[in-house]
Order: structure tokens, then sequence, then C-alpha cells
């Protein structure tokens, strides 16, 4: 592999990070996939695709072999899963995620509008948006609001963030990770999470600084600003924790 494509490659690993921990469900499988397809990636590189779309590539097929990929009966299969995060999470096009399947492009677009359909069904939970800022706030209220859920409550600082967990126990915790002078979204969530075991999806401007792989980091990060699918998306695979919903 040049040096060029080695560098590249070690650019895409927080996204790649992102993807695999949203595919599993959690941190430690999600960086023990990428591990995984990285190793053999380094091994057996193809010129042809970019590093990015070869490791996400890598990343499906290690997944692939985990789990059945066959679809269950009122749920979503694995391939209509990683479609919806490749281009709603990755922001890739369909051309790209199909690629990165080994689907013909007419094929992955009928499977992606059919997929996108059934979220509004499979995903619908109460939310506790943790943001400081009180028109993101708002904001952020509608898109949840758009993707079928309810709004358990809205909290500003640490303190709030974990007395309105405590009294409204919800279904999905949206967090933002700097909140001012109220505290730290990631405590208020690790304070939460001492008492309840509740999905949390995190929001970062800055995803690549959060997913360095070194410390104990989320498994659901999204970039802020976000579009509503790519909060339905996280939000069913959190709730899901990675498994299909059935």
């Amino acid at each position: 592999m040049s040096l060029s494509r080695r560098q590249d490659l070690l650019r895409a690993l927080p996204y790649a990070r992102r993807y695999a921990r949203a595919l599993c469900g959690s941190q430690s499988s999600g960086d023990l996939l990428v591990a995984e397809s990285l190793r053999e990636l380094m091994a057996v590189d193809d010129p042809s695709m970019p590093p990015r779309l070869r490791l996400y590539q890598w990343i499906s097929r290690h997944h692939a072999q985990d789990c059945s990929t066959a679809e269950p009966e009122g749920g979503m299969s694995q391939q209509a899963r990683k479609l919806l995060l490749l281009t709603a999470l990755e922001e890739l096009s369909i051309n790209d995620a199909a690629r990165v399947l080994s689907l013909a492009p007419a094929q992955a677009g009928a499977m992606l509008e059919e997929a996108r359909a059934r979220l509004r069904s499979c995903a619908q939970t109460s939310v506790l948006i943790i943001e400081d800022e009180p028109i993101i706030a708002m904001d952020i209220e509608e898109l949840v609001r758009q993707c079928g859920h309810t709004i358990a409550g809205v909290a500003s600082s640490e303190a709030e963030a974990v007395r309105l967990a405590r009294e409204t126990r919800p279904g999905l915790i949206l967090a933002d990770i700097n909140l001012g002078d109220g505290g730290d979204g990631m405590s208020a969530v690790s304070n939460i999470l001492r008492h309840q075991d509740i999905p949390v999806i995190f929001v970062t401007a800055y995803p690549e600084r959060l997913l360095t792989g070194d410390t104990i980091e989320p498994a659901f990060v999204i970039t802020k600003p976000f579009e509503p699918l790519t909060l339905a998306v996280s939000t069913y695979q959190a709730v899901s924790g990675g498994v299909p919903l059935h």
C-alpha cells in the first residue's frame, strides 16, 4: 500500500469506528471489527477503491460473517441497516454505498427506499435532549418529533439532565458533548447510566476528535448539525442495540 493511501486510511479511521460501533451497538465490538478489517485490508488492498470505502467494505463483510443477513419477519435486514448507516450517518452516495456492499445501484436504491419507509414504525421512543443552547435545543426537539418520537424533557445542564432522566425514564438520550457553563454531556450521561440502562446518542461538531479508540467513548455519535434521517437511523440502531427489532 502506498504512503498516500495509508494516510487516507488513517484519516478514515474515526469514521470507520463510528460506522462499526453503530452497526454493532457497542464501542468494544465495533472497534474490534475495525481492527480485524484493517489488518486484512493492509494485507490485501484494492487500489481501484478509495481507502475509506475499502475499509467500510471490509467492516461490512466481517460483520456479515458474525450475524445472519436474512431479513427477519417485521424487522430490517442487515444489508438494509448498512445501507442506511452508510448513506445517512457516513453520508456516502447511493452508488458508493452500493460499491461497499457489492450491490447493483438499482438494487441498493430499492432496498434503501424500503428501509427508510420502515424506520418510522420501528424505532419510536421518548427522548431526553441534553443541550445548553436554547435555539439549538428547539431545533433538535422539532427534528425528534419529525422522526416520530416524543420528548421526555430538555436539559441544559448536567444536574438537570440527571434529574429529568430519573423523573421521566426516557427510552433514549440525545446529548451534546459540550454544555458550556452547565457542565459536560458525557459526565451527565455517565451519572445517569449508573442508575438506568438507556441507549445514548452523542452529538458533536467534531466526531473525529471523539472517535480515537484510545479511551471509553460512545457507541453512537452523529455530527452536528444533522438531518432528520441521520437521527432516525441512529435512533433505530441505538434502541435496537444493533440487532433486528421484531
